[in-house]
């Protein structure tokens, strides 16, 4: 599908997010001079009166749904109806609206979390519902797996060219450093600053540091979701990774490094490693002509000098 950026209309949904504010830049980038990108003041997707209102008004011909409630381990396993509900109302009224205004196509973010705890690694698209969810995110993958169900249903039922894909663990620019709401990167990034800047002698992180991670810059995630827009047209679902892992000692220890902390690394394993490996296989993705190109190491420190001017 050839996009014509100059003259057709953007929506992103979760424009100020990690997610949105990336697709954004993307979009800017290719000249794009219809961005609709309210905040969640301005329009507040869980209310499905609104939502219709605003396609309404604007017809977007392009949807990225990237609005979502997120969070790490903690938030998740405090939060557990949140996370179900709020995702459920986002989803299915951004793509009833979508349906009903006749976008020409959307793009609906899910997450790598939605495979089981103990998925065939690397994990493949075939391997969506073949075990049990990981318990500590569960409310947040089975709100996710019902987005992809419904996306795949209007494409089945209406003919509606709803994609659905699955990024890896995700960081970069704008990301939420929440000290107990935040992802694993932008949470490091924040207590290995706080502890250089406060002269502490060790961090503690959560597990054993064993679990395998992979992670993408949110940049590059952006990339791939403009690049499925014109060359991916199927409802099912489609992984988008960097393809490399590693452990969250080894994570730990680069994160340390690019804040610049001086202290000792150590290891609470009372708490919970989550998923034991997770790694999503991109072979899909990359037979269509798309691969990553920011690393670990690049990405991080761009991280922690966003990190600094959100915090200065």
């Amino acid at each position: 599908m050839k996009i014509d950026y100059s003259n057709e209309v953007f929506f992103v949904a979760g424009a100020r997010g990690l997610v949105g504010s990336a697709i954004v830049r993307a979009l800017k980038a290719k000249a794009c001079k219809k961005i609709l990108s309210p905040s969640s003041a301005e329009l507040d997707l869980k209310d499905s009166e609104k939502v219709a209102q605003f396609f309404e008004k604007n017809r977007p011909d392009y949807v990225f749904l990237a609005a979502a409630k997120v969070g790490g381990i903690i938030a998740n396993q405090s939060f557990p109806v949140d996370f179900l509900i709020d995702n459920l109302k986002i989803q299915s009224n951004v793509i009833e609206s979508a349906h009903r205004f006749e976008c020409r196509k959307m793009l609906f973010m899910g997450s790598s979390c939605i495979y089981p705890k103990l998925a065939k690694q690397p994990i493949s698209e075939s391997e969506l519902l073949n075990g049990y969810l990981e318990p500590t995110n569960a409310p947040y993958a089975i709100a996710k797996i019902a987005g992809i169900s419904l996306c795949q249903s209007y494409w089945r039922q209406y003919g509606r060219k709803f994609i659905s894909v699955m990024p890896t663990n995700l960081y970069g620019m704008n990301d939420n450093y929440h000290p107990t709401h935040s992802h694993v990167i932008p949470g490091l990034i924040r207590r290995f600053h706080e502890a250089k800047i406060q002269g502490k002698n060790e961090v503690v992180i959560w597990g054993t540091g064993t679990p395998q991670r992979e992670f993408l810059y949110s940049d590059d995630l952006a990339e791939a979701c403009l690049f499925l827009m014109e060359n991916y047209d199927s409802p099912e679902i489609i992984n988008i990774g960097s393809g490399d892992e590693v452990t969250i000692a080894s994570l730990a220890n680069m994160v340390k490094e690019a804040v610049g902390f001086q202290g000792e690394l150590g290891f609470d394993r009372t708490k919970p490693d989550g998923t034991p490996r997770k790694l999503v296989d991109t072979t899909k993705i990359n037979s269509l002509g798309w691969k990553s190109k920011i690393h670990l190491r690049e990405g991080l420190a761009e991280a922690y000098r966003d990190f600094l001017k959100k915090n200065s």
